[in-house]
């Protein structure tokens, strides 16, 4: 498990697209007991931690991490100064927004806030990765509409998106201007990097018919012959395109 955390941390840094060779201030958000943190260290940079959890950074403190700590909310928004960091990454956390824990909790007013507040605190040229695991297609649009009003560009990156065990989603997200997101890993396509709700309506088409087809209209009048309604003969001209006008 620590070793997937590694490795998942390692490539949200991957994503960041930090300059080479230099030490960048970095935050991490839902830092746990600062695993990602260390990962941070290791790669000669500089962070800061946020958690909700009394107990998991007290955990971080025992193992000595370099970063400063701070307890806090992330639903309740970022509470830095402006432009301070030169990115962020958060893992396996993001998703914990989604849901309504408290009768006081709004999903998509805490997301909003956690966005704003997180776009304020970042420099203009900035990134942030949030590797996180979605429940369904829902969460994925609520969290990415609801960066977008933020003011970031980007999306969702999907490494390895045919493997069970493997696939893993990471929102992607800019705020010095719409670029290419990175390829994802595990694929030739790089369609399958962002998500789009028209790649899904797709795939639940395919293997049907096209719509106004030959074949489409013949199953429509199959179907329409079986729930027992009057339905007209078929012939030569049926489902061909009619040419010219009245």
């Amino acid at each position: 498990m620590i070793d997937i955390q590694v490795q998942m941390c390692e490539r949200a840094i991957e994503l960041l697209l930090l300059p080479e060779d230099e030490a960048c201030f970095l935050l991490d958000i839902g830092c746990g007991s600062g695993l990602s943190g260390s990962v941070l260290e290791d790669q000669g940079h500089v962070w800061v931690g946020v958690d909700i959890s009394p107990a998991m950074l007290n955990v971080a403190l025992e193992r000595e991490v370099e970063g400063d700590l701070i307890l806090g909310d992330m639903g309740q928004g970022m509470s830095f100064r402006a432009g301070s960091f030169d990115g962020a990454v958060s893992i396996s956390a993001l998703q914990w927004l989604c849901n309504a824990d408290k009768a006081t909790h709004n999903p998509v007013k805490r997301l909003q806030q956690f966005f704003s507040s997180l776009f304020a605190c970042l420099s203009r040229s900035a990134r942030a990765v949030f590797q996180f695991y979605p429940e369904n297609s829902d969460q994925i649009e609520l969290v990415t509409t609801q960066a977008m009003k933020a003011g970031f560009f980007g999306g969702i990156v999907v490494d390895f998106p045919n493997s069970t065990k493997a696939k893993k989603f990471f929102l992607v997200l800019m705020t010095g201007g719409s670029m290419p997101l990175p390829k994802a890993l595990g694929t030739e396509d790089t369609s399958t990097v962002s998500y789009t709700s028209k790649r899904e309506q797709m795939k639940k088409a395919k293997g049907k018919p096209l719509k106004k087809s030959r074949d489409w209209i013949l199953e429509k009048k199959e179907r329409r012959k079986r729930q027992g309604r009057e339905v007209r003969e078929n012939s030569r001209y049926t489902g061909r395109k009619r040419s010219g006008r009245f």
